[in-house]
């Protein structure tokens, strides 16, 4: 396994805890923030797992570049939605 290899897996899986951490600490206080948060890095998490399968699992087979980076967009949609218009 190279280095890249593990940097990806690193990078998913800290996505992911990040992910539970926050919808764990949103269902405990319901501070909507950290529900938008917990959307973001979920987007983030999918973004690193497709990256791991686009370039370790088929690197040559297909070009997974604009579904890689739907999911990261998407998550970043709901964080910043969250940061301007869900103020209480």
């Amino acid at each position: 396994m190279s280095a890249a290899e593990i940097v990806y897996l690193l990078c998913a899986a800290t996505s992911v805890a990040c992910a539970i951490l926050l919808l764990r600490g949103y269902w405990k206080s319901r501070a909507r923030l950290l529900l938008w948060s917990s959307l973001c890095f979920v987007g983030l998490g999918l973004n690193n797992v497709l990256l791991y399968v686009d370039m370790v699992m088929l690197p040559n087979v297909i070009d997974f570049s604009l579904e890689r980076l739907l999911p990261a967009l998407i998550g970043l949609s709901f964080l910043l939605y969250g940061l301007i218009w869900d103020t209480e």
